[in-house]
């Protein structure tokens, strides 16, 4: 049984703003996978830094709108309203970008070198996608927190 802390605690946590996030999060993977699938099939995957980078500027886009509409409910499209947002927006979002970047930089030569897979993907895919992990919760708490706040 779950002690009315671990009750209270759960609830708080979810909830139809977090599984919304979370719905909107895994189509917003899925386009940055799916852009960057692409791009690696284009550019081959010594290309993988230019890759991620188209990847990250088509999920972002996708990423505001349907933050700004769905998930935190913004519903003002006043320009200084509209202007922090996506500023803050695309700050919170290059930052961690550029953890995911330095991350796979990282992880490229290593990886690369040795021939590691897990269910068939290649070491530089499950760095992806651990990455990936940690930007979606750093990108969450962004947005919950300075860029989508309630203001009163």
């Amino acid at each position: 049984m779950l002690n009315k802390a671990m009750k209270k605690l759960l609830q708080k946590l979810v909830n139809k703003e977090t599984v919304l996030y979370i719905v909107f999060g895994v189509l917003t993977t899925l386009v940055n996978l799916a852009v960057l699938w692409g791009m690696n099939r284009a550019l081959g995957e010594d290309l993988v830094l230019l890759g991620n980078a188209v990847a990250f500027v088509v999920s972002v886009l996708f990423a505001y709108a349907v933050n700004k509409l769905f998930v935190f409910e913004s519903r003002s499209w006043k320009p200084n309203v509209l202007g922090r947002e996506l500023a803050l927006f695309f700050a919170a979002r290059l930052f961690s970008f550029g953890l995911e970047e330095l991350g796979l930089w990282i992880a490229k030569v290593p990886l690369r070198a040795a021939d590691h897979t897990l269910l068939g993907l290649s070491g530089l895919w499950i760095a992806k996608i651990l990455l990936m992990i940690l930007t979606v919760i750093l990108n969450y708490v962004f947005s919950k927190l300075v860029i989508f706040r309630d203001k009163n």
